[in-house]
């Protein structure tokens, strides 16, 4: 299941016509309380979506009724123009189920610079508010094609939003973890442009847990500092970024602030890995860590650069355990260490020992699609791993035809 495991939300995913495949591309996930608590981190990136600008304004109270997000456009560059679509979006959001605009979240996510059609997503919201059975004569009066979602509280309801907000996905991503008395679910998308920016794709997370949203800030920022901020797939930083967390208090349970923290995290890594796993074109997912390091910034900055060299990204597409190209790309960084003192292990495979060759490349197998890179630096205790993936034929394909 997904974001409707825990109690109190509910949600919807329906076809709208933003996009041309005719699949879903619009999803409504909605807290029923009676809490409505919430924590976001919006991408770092200067450069903005307006869906970004409206939800940076609707958190200020830390409450969120109800999150709509779209596929099949970004509505970013778009002008004033394309915020008023934002804002009237959450307005036909809040008209159908009753609550506030400015407790509504709105996230897009596809092209770049082009308009959204309002009349489309008026309709979409139409479908996905009668979906959650919600909808009363005073909300959006825009026609559209009957609803054939599952009732909003099923498994299948959670699914079919997380399929709504897929764009070059090609399986949707979703989590659900246990907690004690409590549990959280979760969705995302994602599949190029996871670079790390605070948060990293769209994701929405729920959780029946009682917590208020100064703690739920506090936890979010924790668990996506070291899953989604540690996925760097392409080195590419979105503009429409958004992870939100959403509180309903429906269990009456309030857990130990770093035991739900805990269990935040790890709903956090299941999909910061299903993101991994269908990165675009990727043939190998890689996971760098780096040992030993002065402290965990710096671990992560050696990593960070590892992942990002395309020379490095390229052998492992090629089944090359070059180890030099590693070395080559620690030492661009600004972190301690000996240069010649640095030990690189490929899948449990020490080719290089203390700036050195070691054991023989060809022991090394790199057919397997997990692949686990191992650098020690040799000058402290600290410890951090980079997750990101090969750089293929298919990922420059799907990336230069991506508008087409």
């Amino acid at each position: 299941m997904s974001v409707t495991a825990p109690a109190g939300f509910a949600a919807a995913g329906v076809t709208c016509g933003l996009k041309s495949s005719g699949n879903k591309d619009l999803a409504l996930v909605q807290n029923l309380g009676p809490l409505t608590a919430a924590a976001t981190v919006f991408t770092s990136n200067r450069c903005k979506a307006n869906p970004v600008l409206w939800s940076q304004q609707v958190m200020a109270d830390g409450r969120v009724d109800a999150v709509v997000l779209n596929s099949g456009g970004a509505n970013c560059y778009t002008g004033a123009q394309g915020f008023q679509v934002t804002h009237s979006t959450a307005e036909l959001v809040a008209n159908g189920l009753g609550i506030s605009a400015t407790d509504v979240l709105v996230c897009s996510t596809g092209l770049i610079g082009e308009q959204l059609d309002l009349d489309k997503i008026a309709a979409g919201v139409k479908l996905a508010v009668d979906a959650l059975g919600q909808s009363d004569s005073s909300g959006p009066a825009a026609k559209g094609p009957s609803a054939t979602s599952p009732p909003p509280t099923s498994p299948d309801a959670g699914l079919a939003a997380a399929q709504a907000i897929m764009t070059t996905d090609s399986v949707p991503k979703t989590v659900h973890v246990q907690g004690a008395g409590y549990s959280i679910g979760g969705m995302a998308k994602g599949a190029g442009m996871l670079a790390p920016g605070l948060a990293t794709m769209l994701v929405v997370l729920t959780t029946d847990a009682h917590l208020n949203s100064a703690d739920l800030d506090t936890a979010l920022r924790a668990a996506t500092r070291v899953t989604f901020d540690r996925l760097d797939s392409d080195g590419c930083m979105s503009t429409n970024d958004t992870v939100t967390l959403l509180a309903s208090g429906a269990s009456e349970a309030t857990p130990d602030l770093a035991e739900f923290t805990a269990t935040l995290t790890e709903a956090c890594l299941s999909l910061a890995l299903q993101l991994q796993a269908d990165a675009e074109g990727a043939s190998h997912d890689i996971a760098i860590t780096v040992t030993n390091a002065v402290t965990e910034d710096q671990a992560v900055d050696i990593a960070r650069a590892v992942s990002r060299s395309n020379l490095f990204k390229a052998a492992i597409f090629g089944n090359d355990p070059n180890w030099g190209r590693v070395l080559a790309a620690v030492g661009t960084t600004h972190a301690e260490f000996d240069p010649y003192d640095i030990d690189v292990s490929f899948n449990g495979v020490r080719v290089c020992r203390a700036g050195e060759p070691d054991q023989s490349r060809d022991l090394v197998d790199l057919t397997p699609r997990a692949v686990d890179i191992l650098i020690d630096v040799k000058v402290g205790t600290a410890t951090a791993t980079i997750w990101t993936n090969d750089l293929t034929h298919d990922y420059v394909h799907e990336n230069s035809a991506y508008a087409s």
